[in-house]
């Protein structure tokens, strides 16, 4: 509703072209004539659901035969973040760029 409103006040009441205001948006202009002609609310579009990484992977191991909890993978999933994030530290903190300087 928010952006019908504002494409209407500018319209309306502020007088402000359908080609300024669809620059404004970076929207179309066809879009833009829409929303004004219309009594229209904004489109609402389906929640978008996807599964996290670890449900994912989870999932996946359970069809390859894996019984044990989604606890367990969650857990190795912190693990293995964690061991990544400080590779890549140690991986800045060794870089040698003193052969950058003069």
């Amino acid at each position: 509703m928010a952006l019908r409103g504002i494409i209407r006040r500018w319209y309306i009441r502020d007088h402000i072209s359908i080609r300024e205001i669809a620059r404004r948006l970076d929207i179309s202009r066809n879009t833009v004539r829409r929303y004004i002609r219309s009594d229209a609310i904004e489109p609402a579009y389906p929640a978008r659901h996807s599964p996290s990484t670890l449900k994912q992977m989870f999932l996946d191991l359970q069809e390859l035969g894996y019984k044990g909890s989604y606890d367990r993978v969650a857990a190795f999933g912190r693990r293995w973040k964690v061991g990544q994030m400080e590779r890549v530290k140690s991986a800045s903190k060794s870089t040698d760029a003193s052969w950058l300087t003069p």
